[in-house]
């Protein structure tokens, strides 16, 4: 699996990078600076990021 690391967040402070893998419409998210940690199945990719573009997740 090809995992992807994210290098810039905007609303985040330094020390909460991320990693993706994407795997069909499914994606694996984890945290990139504990590569052997536990990952989290998102089976829903493309529904979840249409969620952001959204702007569904602003509200919490």
């Amino acid at each position: 699996m090809l995992w992807r690391d994210a290098t810039r967040f905007r609303a985040c402070k330094p020390g909460c990078p991320s990693g993706v893998a994407l795997n069909g419409p499914q994606a694996r998210v984890r945290d990139s600076k504990n590569k052997t940690g536990p990952v989290v199945a998102a089976p829903e990719w493309a529904a979840f990021i249409g969620a952001i573009k959204r702007g569904d997740f602003e509200k919490v």
